[in-house]
């Protein structure tokens, strides 16, 4: 890894990862977080900044696969890494059944926990296609959500798994639909 000085003397670090596919290199201190970077350098602001103390999981993305607080991840450790935040989850224009699953079943409401919610989704359906509830709700279980009480996203992840991305229909007591 290179090194740079700056005028003060500070040393900066020429970092290289792939972040949903594009390489990057950037410039950083050795004390700057993932999330930083993310948000910052590349403008990738899906990521959102939360408690910076890696309680909240609301800066979650993925790291070769795997979920990680980007808060609690020095920019460093990332190096030679592929990295994927909510901005790599859609399909071009297309939202991922995933994130059309989400909306779908109203897991949706301020937004804020959203990303990191889907990307621990995203990890767990990729290792476990066909996960328990149980499964779901351990694996968001460092994702903290205030507005929806967790139903409507278990829902859209058991939906996906079920390989469908709206609510079953339901019937009424007479037996229509």
């Amino acid at each position: 890894m290179n090194t740079i000085e700056d005028k003060e003397g500070v040393k900066r670090y020429m970092l290289s990862l792939t972040v949903n596919g594009d390489p990057h290199t950037v410039v950083v201190k050795a004390n700057t977080t993932l999330s930083q970077v993310l948000r910052n350098e590349l403008a990738l602001t899906g990521t959102k900044q939360g408690c910076e103390l890696g309680d909240c999981g609301s800066c979650t993305v993925l790291m070769d696969g795997k979920p990680v607080n980007s808060c609690m991840v020095l920019a460093l450790e990332a190096e030679g890494h592929e990295v994927t935040t909510i901005e790599g989850v859609a399909e071009g224009a297309k939202l991922s059944d995933l994130q059309e699953s989400f909306v779908n079943h109203g897991a949706v409401q301020c937004g804020y926990c959203s990303p990191g919610m889907v990307l621990s989704a995203k990890a767990l359906l990729k290792r476990n296609p066909h996960p328990t509830e149980l499964e779901v709700r351990e694996a968001i279980s460092g994702n903290l959500c205030r507005c929806t009480g967790y139903v409507h996203i278990v829902e859209a992840i058991l939906a996906v798994s079920e390989g469908r991305t709206t609510p079953p229909e339901e019937t009424n007591a007479g037996g229509e639909a």
